[in-house]
């Protein structure tokens, strides 16, 4: 059997429907699923994609549309082929019963448009809008796990600990096993203020895949963050042996932005967004009364040391999007595509003088130490992005 290593991202949202209606509302309205597919194929060079507003009929019957006009393929082993990348139909459905004390965020996939249209009749009947994005759902969580398994679906909590809307965020739970059925739980996602060292001091997090995906609202963000998989082929049954780990197959790479890129590093005033002590009332510069909690502390606080070997896990490479790179305007950005290609190429395999002959030195200095590892940042916190220092 021969294995190949796959770029997959995840977590990708549809803005609008072609007709105009809204999706998920903070998106981008160009943001629609068959701009998403030739996005992820012709630029990023994405091998695999998740769109987790799949569960809207008005997006299913443009994917049915796509598919009688041959453009699109269900595949015999799940997901639907387009061009080079291969579509996995999923759902972020937000949680809040008696368990989880706050709004958590999970991503929910199903193996073919068929599985999906059940899925999204039974979820329609719990929701109050379900031609929108990451809605409320009226049910208990371990209810939504089991229909879910029913379907032979994947239940993965999404960006676990930003915040707000997540299972380790601002007012829930400090369990997994307080709020899910653990054994129906598949993997889980870090978010963009989180990396593997970061995660794996919960111990409660061992036994599962750590993801790390885009959150994309915009065409540009689909691949900000996102995981190298090896699978025998990139299909929806591959996807799920490889959070398995079943025969070799497996995450073999995460590639997610440095955590001070995120919004919710540091513990910050969420006016000025000066850093600050997360037991101030007040921030004592601008006198602003909201002190919002980074996730480097939030981990801290739930964190427990034990004496128990760490399980081994894929490289974590801390990577920046590329339009975080200082002096990469999008002239530059749109010479590096057409002379190089996708994004993949780009960031993974193009050589310096590639780099140099499709921009200038300093920018294939960046996109090289960016490879390496070796970039620095300046922490964000508070909805603050942090950003590349290209001073150092």
């Amino acid at each position: 059997m021969t294995l190949t290593d796959y770029f997959v991202d995840l977590h990708i949202h549809i803005g609008g429907t072609p007709t105009g209606k809204p999706v998920k509302i903070t998106a981008s309205k160009n943001l629609t699923l068959t701009n998403i597919l030739a996005e992820a194929a012709n630029r990023k060079g994405l091998d695999m994609i998740g769109i987790i507003d799949a569960h809207v009929p008005e997006v299913q019957l443009e994917l049915e549309n796509l598919i009688k006009l041959g453009k699109a393929k269900p595949l015999p082993n799940g997901g639907i082929a387009y061009q080079r990348v291969t579509l996995i139909l999923g759902s972020e459905i937000e949680l809040y019963d008696e368990h989880c004390k706050g709004p958590i965020h999970v991503l929910c996939y199903f193996p073919d448009l068929l599985t999906m249209r059940v899925f999204s009749e039974w979820y329609a009947e719990r929701v109050k809008n379900v031609t929108l994005s990451s809605q409320r759902i009226y049910v208990n969580a371990q209810v939504l796990q089991q229909k879910v398994k029913e379907l032979g679906g994947l239940f993965i909590p999404a960006h676990i600990f930003t915040p707000f809307k997540s299972l380790y965020g601002k007012g829930v739970s400090k369990s997994l096993t307080e709020v899910f059925e653990p054994k129906l739980v598949d993997a889980v996602e870090l978010g963009l203020s989180s990396d593997t060292s970061m995660a794996e001091q919960i111990e409660e997090l061992a036994p599962y895949t750590f993801l790390t995906n885009s959150d994309a609202h915009s065409l540009k963000k689909i691949a900000r963050e996102y995981q190298q998989i090896r699978m025998k082929e990139p299909t929806y049954r591959e996807l799920q042996l490889a959070l398995q780990e079943t025969e070799g197959r497996k995450v073999v790479a995460n590639y997610g932005m440095n955590p001070q890129l995120g919004k919710y590093y540091r513990t910050v005033c969420a006016q000025c967004f000066e850093q600050r002590d997360s037991r101030a009332k007040r921030c004592e510069q601008c006198g602003f009364t909201q002190i919002v909690k980074g996730v480097s502390e939030r981990i801290q606080e739930i964190s427990i040391q034990t004496e128990r070997p760490k399980r081994t896990r894929p490289p974590y490479i801390h990577h920046a999007p590329m339009e975080y790179l200082p002096s990469l305007g999008p002239k530059t950005y749109e010479r590096l595509l057409s002379n190089l290609g996708t994004e993949m190429y780009i960031l993974h395999e193009a050589s310096k003088e590639e780099l140099i002959n499709a921009s200038n030195e300093k920018i294939a200095n960046l996109i090289l130490k960016m490879r390496e590892g070796t970039l620095s940042f300046q922490a964000g916190g508070g909805g603050k992005y942090g950003k590349v220092d290209h001073f150092k």
